[in-house]
């Protein structure tokens, strides 16, 4: 039996952060919010990371997820905004932890191939498959990408967990074929 939850999904930024929730009922995946929070008003980079600590905080108090999907900081060239989305990412974590909520990572390359197939795909493709997958209303769809980005990251949470293949584990061909014997054609 297939048990429902809820995934919500973060997009860390220091400027803006993006997050989505993706509830999952009998299998089938609909939107359940999505939205961002807006840290440009704010000059201090530590008032930043508390604002995001509260609002993940706050989702998960108000959507009780069952799972948190967040985009991994991916390497660029410019150290210091690694170190800030490293910060932004960690306090989104520490949130989940502070509730409990299990964390899975996800690099930015993963969510766009898994939403998309094509791991260098823009945020719009993105926002797009989203739109036609879960069926949301144009008026439902937000101008900052960074909401459909943390979406983005539920839904690829959503597609790793979901596969029925990967209920069963194995520890190499061996162990499948003594599990699975009726696939051997001799």
């Amino acid at each position: 039996m297939i048990k429902d939850r809820i995934i919500l999904g973060i997009d860390p930024g220091t400027i803006v952060m993006g997050y989505g929730v993706l509830k999952i009922e009998g299998n089938k995946p609909k939107l359940e919010a999505m939205g961002v929070l807006q840290l440009n008003k704010y000059e201090d980079h530590y008032i930043r990371l508390k604002k995001i600590f509260e609002r993940v905080l706050a989702l998960i108090d108000q959507y009780h997820p069952d799972e948190l999907a967040i985009e991994a900081p991916f390497f660029g060239k410019n150290v210091q905004s690694m170190l800030k989305l490293g910060r932004a990412q960690g306090v989104a974590m520490a949130a989940a932890l502070e509730r409990e909520i299990p964390i899975f990572e996800y690099a930015p390359l993963k969510i766009k191939m898994s939403i998309t197939g094509n791991g260098n795909a823009a945020k719009e493709q993105v926002a797009g498959m989203l739109q036609r997958f879960l069926h949301i209303p144009q008026e439902s769809m937000l101008p900052q990408l960074d909401a459909t980005d943390g979406l983005a990251a539920a839904v690829c949470h959503y597609f790793q967990t979901n596969n029925p293949i990967s209920e069963k584990k194995y520890s190499g061909w061996k162990d499948f074929l003594a599990k699975n014997p009726d696939k051997v054609r001799k």
